[in-house]
């Protein structure tokens, strides 16, 4: 079983259907969707403001997500917030940014303060997106910094959803099949 702690009364809240791994680390004010997976060596940490990750998201090995506390020059602070249908590859940092539905965010990206993902984006590995920014929906972004590449053809906006079918698929294989070797 996953490592689940609540943090100054606050605890996780996981959905129906949701895989999370031994070895992932959910701590307080977290809220994971129906049907999401939390793959090997994941920390979740809401502990100074809220994380709330969507229904049929995957987030993979070894990804790290946090958070910025509220204060008085920022009330709100910088809750983590991802969508619905969002693919986010091994070992990425996602810290205090806002990502929409069916995003891929390729591996090891980085994703700062502020930042706003709209829809149906592409982001691809090794990319750092900067504080505040804001990606527009339907564009592939690269680079570090991150940059707009290119629209998105419509196989890889199907791909989206698609990703993240695969990983509902794998994690019901889980779910059903993974067991502990003595």
């Amino acid at each position: 079983m996953a490592d689940i702690r609540s943090f100054h009364e606050k605890q996780p809240v996981i959905g129906e259907r949701v895989y999370l791994d031994n070895s992932a680390v959910i701590v307080g004010e977290v809220s994971i969707g129906d049907e999401s997976s939390v793959w090997p060596m994941v920390v979740a940490r809401g502990d100074v403001n809220k994380i709330a990750i969507g229904q049929r998201t995957n987030i993979q090995d070894g990804t790290v997500l946090h958070v910025t506390r509220r204060s008085p020059n920022n009330p709100a602070g910088h809750p983590l917030t991802i969508g619905n249908e969002v693919t986010v590859g091994h070992h990425c940092m996602l810290h205090g940014c806002q990502l929409g539905n069916r995003i891929l965010v390729g591996m090891s990206a980085v994703i700062m303060d502020d930042v706003v993902v709209e829809d149906d984006v592409i982001i691809g590995a090794n990319s750092l997106v900067p504080p505040g920014k804001r990606l527009k929906s339907g564009y592939l972004y690269v680079g570090s910094p991150i940059e707009q590449k290119r629209p998105l053809n419509e196989s890889e906006k199907n791909f989206l959803s698609q990703s993240a079918q695969n990983y509902v698929d794998l994690k019901d294989d889980y779910l059903m099949d993974v067991h502990p070797v003595s």
